[in-house]
């Protein structure tokens, strides 16, 4: 991956710079393409976690830190990828964040914990949790 990306000290084209869009709900437009750092441990457990759940394969994965990564086939920079989870639906809807866990839950079937997490309560929670996450991921990781 490339040092900007790693450290936070992005540098994009306006080419690969994503327009997150909220998904307008109704039918799920699968796969959902789940964008991951493969360099980091914690990310990587959290993807393998869910390749082994993903039955129906609904989920599709891109690791964005592998070499064979192009940002501009993917029009997504490895530094904003790096900043947060993303996810793209077949519609080319982002979503990035919590978001992108809840839907990951709900495609591998698990809907109820995906219901809960959308609660206020939780979701003020989960957000918190993962922004805390996000912004300390390297330096946990011993990257940074």
């Amino acid at each position: 991956m490339d040092k900007k990306a790693s450290t936070g000290h992005c540098q994009t084209s306006p080419d690969v710079h994503p327009k997150v869009m909220p998904h307008s709900g109704g039918t799920k437009p699968y796969p959902l393409t789940v964008y991951f750092d493969g360099d980091c441990p914690i990310c990587r457990r959290e993807i393998d976690l869910m390749k082994i759940f993903n039955r129906k394969k609904h989920l599709e994965f891109i690791d964005f830190a592998a070499s064979s990564y192009h940002p501009a086939e993917h029009r997504l920079s490895p530094c904003d990828l790096g900043q947060v989870i993303h996810a793209r639906w077949a519609d080319g809807t982002l979503i990035t964040g919590v978001e992108v866990f809840r839907e990951m839950w709900e495609a591998i079937g698990l809907r109820t914990l995906a219901r809960l997490a959308r609660r206020p309560t939780i979701n003020k929670l989960l957000v918190r949790a993962y922004d805390w996450f996000a912004r300390n991921r390297l330096r946990l990781t011993g990257r940074g």
